[in-house]
């Protein structure tokens, strides 16, 4: 599959940082959105389903938490498919999957098969899209890729301001089985963001010379946790998931705890999303600048630790008034995060790596996902106060923040930067347009890891190499079809010269017979 061919991490194909790549971000910014939104508009439905089936609301609260639970828990999974099979297919799989599930949960009849269908497979396709989009927006950016990842964020708060209100429409005139069925069909259009995803080829030379020394690409690569980085990461990324989706889902319920009626406490929720559709792409563009990349680990903690302190603030609020400034600064802080969590982690990993990196963090993030919102929701049932929900939200939040940026600080060891060098790379899109270019090296001491600058210098002299044998086999070619020196006796010419007679009576010239 064409998808598998930048696996290996190639540093003679660079990143196009443009041209199709616009493409592969709508693609991205759409499948973000479903993935993220889709669980929580789903909820506009649980009132007819909680009267439909006769259950509990907590019953209905488990179909948002199963298709979570897969979005993340699937994420080896789904590392393992796309080295195997490339993005491209397992997206438009992973499409079909999605839009199954809700057709299939239309004809339920019961809250198990909502479940199973809604839940389960509609979460694995989501799953099957989300993570490849990723891997796909880290292949086309590289200069360019905090403001492409600050953009994609934005799907989510898009995609929830749409999907909410569409989902009450749908109830109000088709009931539930019809909304379901066709939210189904608008979820295939994961199946087109799909076909955008178009691999990154290598130039035909180039990938044969790569397929012989390069090793077979592993299906999931546990060398990342030899990354201290990474390590580091992974547990900083779970324990703030912890606390950092517990406010949204209670702040509706806050403000009615507080006497506001509904429609007044839903409006929260909204402006929020308002907030953060713009901060995530600012973000991104922060992000970018020359002397804030190298540094982008400490501005996701400070984002981390912006959102922590939010929430700490937040949980003193005695009124609607500071609700609403608390949905303000909380809308940009959880933007920022959102802009930059997976930002940092290409920045750790790079690119070959990131397909297995990702996987194994959403699954541990799956498992904090499980146990925050419905912990935070034991606490309240014990407590019957708002204000502890909140503080340890922002507790964990912070602690998040403060492993993250302490650990990077004293245990990553920063290399000194080296000067730029010249390098040939070659940009590729398909099969038929290659740019070859020679640029100066950027060197950022955060995302490279030491072997980059050996792996280029290999890489210069291996061009060099193949350079130099094609020259060869120019110039053997070019002596095969080069006519022979004939040696010629010179006795044999003199009497030649000497008997006109058989040449017609004509005395031929020396050149002539040489």
């Amino acid at each position: 599959m064409g998808g598998v061919a930048l696996d290996v991490g190639d540093s003679r194909v660079k990143a196009p940082d443009g041209g199709w790549g616009w493409a592969v971000l709508a693609g991205c910014f759409v499948i973000t959105g479903f993935s993220y939104a889709f669980p929580k508009a789903i909820s506009v439905f649980f009132k007819e389903l909680i009267r439909e089936f006769g259950v509990g609301y907590s019953d209905t609260a488990w179909i948002s938490s199963i298709l979570l639970a897969m979005l993340y828990g699937t994420g080896p999974l789904c590392s393992v498919l796309v080295n195997r099979l490339g993005c491209r297919p397992v997206m438009m799989v992973g499409g079909l999957f999605a839009s199954l599930g809700m057709i299939l949960a239309s004809f339920a009849t019961s809250i198990i098969h909502i479940y199973l269908t809604a839940g389960v497979i509609t979460g694995l396709g989501l799953a099957l899209n989300f993570q490849p989009s990723l891997i796909m927006l880290n292949r086309y950016f590289s200069e360019k890729r905090p403001l492409a990842n600050g953009l994609s964020a934005a799907g989510s708060p898009v995609a929830l301001c749409c999907l909410s209100p569409l989902g009450q429409v749908l109830q109000y005139q088709y009931g539930w089985r019809g909304g379901f069925l066709i939210l189904g069909g608008i979820l295939l259009n994961c199946c087109v963001c799909g076909a955008l995803m178009k691999p990154l080829v290598a130039p035909k030379n180039l990938k044969a010379k790569k397929e012989k020394k390069k090793p077979k690409a592993k299906l999931l690569d546990f060398s990342v946790f030899k990354d201290g980085g990474f390590v580091i990461y992974t547990v900083a990324a779970s324990i703030m998931v912890l606390g950092l989706f517990v406010p949204p889902v209670f702040v509706v319920s806050y403000a009615k705890e507080l006497g506001n009626e509904d429609t007044k406490s839903a409006l929260l929720l909204t402006i929020l999303g308002f907030i953060d559709i713009f901060a995530r792409p600012t973000c991104g563009i922060i992000a970018g600048l020359k002397w804030v990349r190298p540094r982008c680990v400490y501005l996701f903690s400070f984002a981390m630790l912006f959102n922590g302190v939010t929430d700490l603030i937040g949980s003193q609020a005695k009124d609607y008034a500071s609700l609403v400034v608390f949905c303000v600064f909380f809308g940009v802080s959880y933007g920022m995060v959102g802009a930059l969590q997976f930002e940092v982690l290409m920045a750790i990993v790079g690119t070959e790596k990131f397909s297995s990196a990702i996987g194994l963090v959403l699954l541990m993030e799956a498992i904090a996902v499980l146990v925050g919102p419905p912990g935070a929701g034991r606490l309240l049932d014990a407590t019957k106060k708002y204000m502890y929900v909140f503080l340890l939200a922002g507790s964990e939040v912070v602690l998040s923040a403060v492993v993250l940026a302490t650990c990077n600080f004293f245990f990553i060891k920063r290399k000194p930067q080296e000067p730029s060098h010249k390098l040939e790379c070659i940009t590729v899109t398909d099969d038929t347009k290659t740019e070859v270019c020679s640029r100066p090296l950027e060197v950022n001491d955060e995302e490279e890891k030491g072997e980059r600058e050996e792996q280029e210098k290999e890489t210069k002299r291996e061009v060099s190499k193949e350079l130099k044998e094609e020259e060869e086999k120019d110039k053997e070619k070019v002596d095969e079809v080069r006519p022979k020196s004939v040696t010629v006796d010179s006795q044999e010419v003199e009497k030649f010269l000497k008997e006109p007679q058989l040449n017609g009576g004509m005395t031929p010239s020396p050149e002539t017979c040489l």
